[in-house]
């Protein structure tokens, strides 16, 4: 059964970032070869539940995803338990070329490091999906496809997206995820097309604090608790009612443990996002979650991408510019989205900046953990505000004077 598009779809709504979203530049990490992604094994690898613990009977000896987790030596130390979950349902390529009528341009929605993705209607379920085929040549190979199926398999979060299945057939490797109607954050906040409405405060604050949800899952609530390392706008994707779901897996890695205080690996992730004590030394810290968190915080406040080359130098890195702004009360209003049009709490923008400027702080030991900040987060979006008609003032208070909101929030003691 061919896909059928639905009205107003398009790239610029997609699950995954469009191709003129995506800078390769800003990618951290250096592709490596298919053949070295497929041979090589290191500590640096995610070492996720063997497949091969699933029953013998729900997995033939021609399943290409177990030769792939065999090659790429990734151990048991997810599924410590020896149970891998299957919720991930195996698909053959022949079903996801029906599902999206051959891949048929109507049904394209955009492209990613891993490949591009398109809209598809399994015919089984008659449920919509979105199916992202991997780039042989992109950014993402075989081990991203196995870790991002292997980790998503064993979690299950409301705001975490759900991967129905996935296809590992010859050189063909696609994964199969629920559909998520209103694309990515990335495509609500920048280069808005005529007539696309803004984010409002109360949504912008839901989106931000149900994504702290997900993360404080990965880290406090998953045993072992796994570092995301890909926190980024383009990789929060929203379903109806601007429910938020992390997504994009494959660079998840299991975290430190025991008396242990990082995780030593090679330094991935996107420029502008990346925590620089991670970028400098490679040594991971579930407080590098905290600083993506923090940047992606920043722009749902002030409209700002974390790197924008169309700016003034001085302006380019958004944590650089909102660094010294944070120190002066008098900037605190033109810290927020213009688009906004003077439609916010004050007060909730001051406590919404200090969480942000206590996430990104250089120093990881100072940064809060993520359940003070979901806590913080949740008491923001619950405050829901009632627009007015007056533009607010800059009158405002610095991020230091402010240390009573944010010991509301618990957030004093991080």
């Amino acid at each position: 059964m061919g896909c059928s598009c639905w009205p107003g779809s398009s790239s610029k709504r997609s699950g995954e970032p469009t191709n003129k979203n995506i800078n390769k530049k800003n990618d951290i990490s250096c592709n490596k070869s298919k053949h070295r992604a497929q041979t090589q094994a290191s500590s640096d690898e995610l070492r996720v539940g063997a497949y091969e613990t699933v029953r013998k009977e729900e997995v033939s000896k021609n399943d290409q995803l177990s030769v792939d987790v065999k090659k790429l030596n990734l151990g048991d130390e997810i599924s410590k338990d020896g149970k891998a979950s299957k919720r991930a349902q195996p698909f053959t390529f022949d079903e996801l070329t029906a599902a999206t009528g051959n891949f048929q341009s109507n049904c394209f929605l955009g492209s990613g490091g891993f490949g591009k993705v398109f809209k598809g209607l399994l015919e089984k379920t008659n449920q919509v999906v979105a199916i992202k085929q991997l780039d042989r040549n992109g950014l993402q190979g075989i081990k991203e496809f196995v870790v991002e199926v292997l980790t998503l398999s064993m979690v299950e979060h409301p705001n975490l997206v759900k991967l129905v299945g996935f296809c590992a057939e010859g050189d063909q490797r696609l994964l199969v995820y629920e559909y998520m109607p209103l694309g990515s954050l990335e495509n609500h906040l920048y280069d808005l097309p005529p007539g696309q409405k803004p984010l409002d405060w109360n949504t912008r604050m839901k989106i931000a604090a149900g994504a702290a949800k997900g993360l404080e899952y990965l880290h406090v609530k998953l045993e072992p608790p796994i570092i995301y390392r890909d926190l980024k706008c383009s990789n929060i994707l929203l379903s109806e009612g601007y429910h938020p779901k992390l997504s994009d897996f494959g660079l998840a890695k299991v975290g430190p443990s025991g008396d242990q205080t990082h995780v030593s690996t090679r330094v991935m992730g996107t420029y502008g996002y990346c925590a620089p004590d991670y970028a400098m030394t490679g040594q991971l810290t579930f407080k590098s979650d905290i600083y993506s968190f923090g940047v992606v915080l920043l722009e749902l406040i002030t409209g700002r991408k974390a790197i924008d080359n169309t700016r003034e130098r001085s302006e380019q890195n958004l944590v650089s510019w909102a660094r010294p702004m944070f120190k002066d009360r008098k900037n605190f209003s033109r810290m927020v989205d213009p688009l906004l049009q003077g439609q916010y709490p004050v007060r909730g923008l001051y406590q919404a900046l200090a969480i942000a400027a206590m996430c990104v702080q250089e120093q990881p030991n100072v940064r809060p953990a993520v359940s003070d900040v979901v806590m913080a987060l949740n008491y923001l979006a619950s405050q829901n505000y009632e627009p007015s008609n007056h533009v607010h003032s800059s009158t405002a208070m610095t991020v230091d004077d402010d240390q009573k909101l944010v010991a509301e929030h618990e957030l004093d003691s991080c």
